[in-house]
């Protein structure tokens, strides 16, 4: 347990000094682009798409956030099938009408590899729609050859990368003796990075803005108008029913 804390604060030294200006950079643009009208789009894949969750609905989160939901790529509807669709060229064409990008929006691709075709697909048809696409991923795993056909990894087809320095394998300890690696990360740190994006978001519009979209948590007693005037606000764009 005391080696898995140790690497994990490591982790997290390393993203705060390396990731910290990117942040904010992103952390801009997508307040000009909120403040325009656009939306946040969250897509993920497995594991990854646990974090387009990890955003939504979310008490103290940013309100308009809306995760990209592909049921075959979910790990509830079958673990190994969605490890092998998400590696399927027609996996996002398929599911195209789950996608609603429109102008000032912004598409986050989660993926630790950025190898496989979904996530490459996925912002492959935000680039096409004219939408800011930043990816969520581990730089380590540029040495792994793409699966895509066009021959390009992810972070060659986003706008802006946030490195999340996740080692190849996930894991950051290892039991020598049997080679294998453990205690995977890539869930700690992109939930951290993902939410110190939009704290970084959400500062920024509080230097103009006395109205934060910010979701109030239902589970403490507080006026929960403002949650539904912020769900009226982006109902036409995100489905919170």
């Amino acid at each position: 347990m005391d080696a898995y804390f140790s690497e994990i604060e490591k982790l997290i030294q390393v993203v705060k000094e390396q990731e910290s200006a990117c942040i904010k950079e992103a952390a801009q643009i997508i307040v000009q682009r909120l403040q325009k009208g656009g939306i946040i789009q969250l897509f993920g894949c497995g594991h990854s798409q646990l974090l387009a969750q990890e955003a939504f609905y979310r008490a103290g989160g940013l309100v308009p956030v809306r995760p990209i939901f592909i049921e075959p790529l979910a790990l509830h509807a079958g673990a190994i099938a969605s490890s092998i669709n998400e590696k399927d060229p027609a996996i996002i064409e398929q599911h195209k009408e789950q996608f609603d990008f429109r102008e000032n929006d912004i598409c986050i691709v989660i993926s630790t590899s950025g190898r496989n075709a979904a996530p490459i697909d996925a912002a492959l048809l935000a680039k096409h729609a004219n939408v800011f696409v930043l990816s969520l991923q581990s730089l380590d795993y540029r040495e792994q050859a793409t699966r895509h056909h066009c021959g390009l990894r992810l972070e060659e087809v986003v706008d802006l990368v946030i490195n999340t320095h996740i080692p190849i394998g996930d894991g950051v300890l290892h039991a020598h003796a049997q080679n294998m690696q453990y205690a995977p990360a890539s869930t700690v740190i992109g939930s951290l990075l993902l939410n110190a994006l939009f704290s970084e978001v959400i500062e920024e519009i509080a230097k103009t803005s006395t109205e934060l979209p910010i979701f109030v948590s239902n589970n403490v007693d507080s006026d929960w108008s403002h949650n539904e005037i912020m769900i009226a606000n982006y109902q036409d764009r995100i489905d919170f029913t």
